[in-house]
Order: C-alpha cells, then sequence, then structure tokens
C-alpha cells in the first residue's frame, strides 16, 4: 500500500532532443520503481528550458549530447536564476575526463541510459541532498537572524546600563552629594562659631542633613535592589514597592499572585519587580489614575507573568512608542528592553480615555 510520500508524483525535467528516449526513460522509471509514480516534462533547447523552471520541478534530467542546448548551459542558466533543483547527465556514454568536468560544473550525478534502473536511486539521493542543502539555507539564516538580533540586543543593553549608571549618577550629585556638601559646611561653620549656641545649631543642621543622606541612601538601595525581594521573595517586594510609590500619590492598589513562587535565586525576579517598578512609577507620574492592579503569575519551568493595569488617561501608542526613543518614552522602552534582554516578551495595550494594560511573560 502506498503512502502519501509514494503518492505524491516525482516532477522531472527533462532536457532531451528525441521523443523516443524520453519515453524509454519513463519506462525505464517505471520499471525500476513501480510503486513511485515520476511526471515527465520535455525541452530540447534554452528558451523552453527557462520557461519550464518557472514550473514546480523535483529534478532535471538532461542529455549530453544535444544539439541546440548542453547540460554546460543548462547548469549555467540554473546559477543565473539562483535554482538549486538537481541536475543529472544522462547519456550513452562519456569518457572519464567529461564526467569529471560536468560534475565540477555543477551537476549531482550523471548515468548512462544503459544503466536507467539506478536512476530512481540517483534521483531520491540529490533530492535529498538539495533537502539537506535547502534546511542549512534555513538553519543558516536564522543563525544569522539570530546573531543580528544578539548584537541589536547586546548593544541596547550597554546604552540601558548606562542610562541607569547616568541616572544613578545624578541622583548621588544631586541629592547625596549635596545634601554631605551640607553636612561638611556647617560642621565647618560650628567649629567657627563665635558662641556655643550658633555652634550647636550647626551642629544640629548638620544632623539633619547627615540623617537625610542616610534616607536617600536607603531610598536609592531600594530603588536598585529591595532588601524584601532576597530576603522575603517577590510577591513582598513588589507590594513593598507598590505601597511605596501609590500611597503618597493617594492611589489605590492591589497586588496579588497566582501558583507557588521559586526559591531565591530566581533570575526573572529582579527583572520582573523593576518591570512593576518601572510601571507602578509612570502610572503616579503620568496616567491620572485612581486605582493600579499588580498580578504575578507563577508558571512551569521557572517562566512567569507580570501583569500591571491601571484606570488611567492612557495614550496613543502609535505616537508615543514611534521607535525613536526620548525622555517621554525611555521608561517604556527600558522596560521593553529588560525583557527581552531576559528573554522574555512584553506587550503594551492603550487608548486614549481607556488606561493602560502592561503584560511581560518572562
Amino acid at each position: 500500500m502506498m503512502n502519501d510520500a509514494d503518492a505524491t508524483p516525482i516532477r522531472l525535467l527533462v532536457v532531451e532532443d528525441n521523443p523516443d528516449d524520453v519515453e524509454l526513460l519513463g519506462l525505464a522509471l517505471e520499471r525500476a520503481d513501480p510503486v513511485r509514480r515520476y511526471e515527465l516534462s520535455r525541452v530540447d533547447n534554452a528558451n523552453d528550458f527557462v520557461d519550464a523552471l518557472d514550473r514546480p520541478c523535483d529534478a532535471i534530467l538532461c542529455d549530453f549530447n544535444l544539439p541546440r542546448f548542453s547540460p554546460y548551459a543548462a547548469l549555467q542558466i540554473l546559477v543565473t536564476r539562483r535554482i538549486t533543483t538537481p541536475l543529472v547527465v544522462v547519456t550513452r556514454a562519456i569518457g572519464e575526463e567529461a564526467a569529471v568536468h560536468v560534475l565540477r560544473c555543477g551537476a549531482k550525478d550523471y548515468v548512462t541510459k544503459d544503466r536507467l534502473g539506478t536512476l530512481p536511486q540517483i534521483i531520491d539521493r540529490v533530492m535529498a541532498e538539495r533537502q539537506r542543502a535547502l534546511e542549512k539555507e534555513r538553519l543558516d539564516r536564522e543563525l544569522d537572524a539570530a546573531y543580528r538580533r544578539l548584537k541589536t540586543l547586546s548593544a541596547r543593553l550597554v546604552v540601558a546600563q548606562e542610562r541607569e549608571r547616568s541616572v544613578i549618577s545624578r541622583e548621588l550629585h544631586d541629592q547625596l552629594g549635596q545634601a554631605l556638601t551640607g553636612v561638611v559646611i556647617h560642621l565647618h561653620a560650628a567649629q567657627r562659631a563665635p558662641s556655643a549656641e550658633v555652634a550647636r545649631h550647626h551642629t544640629q543642621v548638620a544632623m539633619e542633613s547627615a540623617s537625610a543622606a542616610v534616607e536617600q541612601i536607603r531610598t536609592l538601595s531600594f530603588s536598585l535592589r529591595p532588601a524584601q525581594l532576597d530576603l522575603l521573595g517577590l510577591v513582598v517586594a513588589v507590594q513593598t514597592v507598590v505601597q511605596q510609590k501609590a500611597e503618597p500619590s493617594g492611589l489605590r492598589f492591589r497586588v496579588s499572585s497566582r501558583g507557588p513562587e521559586p526559591g531565591k535565586g530566581s533570575e526573572t525576579a529582579p527583572v520582573a519587580m523593576r518591570l512593576v517598578q518601572e510601571a507602578v512609577t509612570n502610572v503616579v507620574r503620568h496616567a491620572k489614575a485612581t486605582e493600579v492592579v499588580v498580578r504575578l503569575r507563577f508558571l512551569p519551568d521557572g517562566r512567569m507573568g507580570v501583569l500591571v493595569v491601571d484606570d488611567g488617561v492612557g495614550f496613543d501608542k502609535s505616537q508615543v512608542l514611534d521607535g525613536h526613543p526620548s525622555e517621554r518614552n525611555i521608561g517604556l522602552y527600558g522596560m521593553i528592553e529588560r525583557t527581552e534582554l531576559a528573554g522574555g516578551r512584553l506587550c503594551i495595550r492603550t487608548r486614549p480615555g481607556r488606561g493602560v494594560c502592561i503584560r511581560a511573560v518572562l
């Protein structure tokens, strides 16, 4: 009983000037392989050959001795048109030197007309070789595309790192640096104070500035990586982050989770926490929302889903995410970059007046 592969006919383009030889070729194939069906179409010149290449073809059988055409001309046409259909030379008899030369020019094999019984095996082999070559080309293209994506992501990683360093540097300079400078100034003033009361005043101001600097360090440290993330896990860390950002602005919030949370050392947990942190910051700053909902879903194989939804004003996604990072969209692009660098994907759904839904799978 034939299977589906056997029922599919093999389409052969036969380059032959003698119709009787084509008929003999078909009979030989039928006798050698009665299970398989072969569809033969004949051409005997370059123009017809070129026209025939526009139709599907599994293999080309080309006579060596033709008055108006040759296997060399056929191979040249295949190369010019970048067609990978295998060509097999079928001939009465050629010398060893001619056989080697035609193979070097691109023919996949040759068979003499007194040994046509081996032709089905040769056709199967050259078709399989072509399929492997096509598969290799496909894998090479995918590998090249993956390499280009990796280069792009690597470049974006460097940009993201430099951007975060710039933010940290600005925080240190504008806030912590100024606070510590104030401490030094007031301590010097206390040393040169004309009276004990003035010295106490400057010392008190210096202590207050030092306390403010300590609080700024704690805030900066928490924004970089909350201690709760390592001590108590992602859910508690996310609850703390959302609470710290939402409560001062009067924003209602809900945080929920589903599924067993992975243990310590999860590579995706810091990414999820930073996504929630950035998303809620955007809600507080821009959304004019009354409520934000954060959901964490722990999936099999260490995967994780993050959902942040607000009821704010939303935005026009095509205008804001226009392919050009700027001050108004740098947070959103940062979230996208962070997710992709972690091997995940992020989807933003929004419309003006309909709030924002950010969904990430890590």
